[in-house]
């Protein structure tokens, strides 16, 4: 299985979790299983038509999916996914 690395702010909608195991054949499944999983998630993951929001960036290693395939981007048994929410404010 997959892993993906759950960042401190959506760690309260993963029952505290900082490391999930997942299934799926590609990134966009992994982050589907995840959202399964733990629904609480899928409205910090993905918009109202399923799509990954665009504040939502993930790499698998140190590489942006989005630099890669995106959500079609392979996945193999051992590989480890990091979700990064951008975070915005100040003045």
């Amino acid at each position: 299985m997959s892993t993906v690395r759950v960042p401190t702010p959506l760690r309260a909608y993963a029952d505290g979790l900082n490391v999930v195991e997942v299934e799926g054949a590609t990134v966009g499944a992994a982050l589907q299983d995840l959202a399964v999983r733990y629904p609480q998630l899928r409205k910090h993951l993905f918009d109202d038509a399923g799509s990954l929001r665009s504040f939502v960036h993930v790499f698998l290693g140190e590489l942006d999916v989005r630099e890669l395939e995106g959500e079609a981007t392979p996945l193999s048994q051992s590989d480890q996914l990091l979700i990064v929410p951008s975070i915005a404010g100040g003045s």
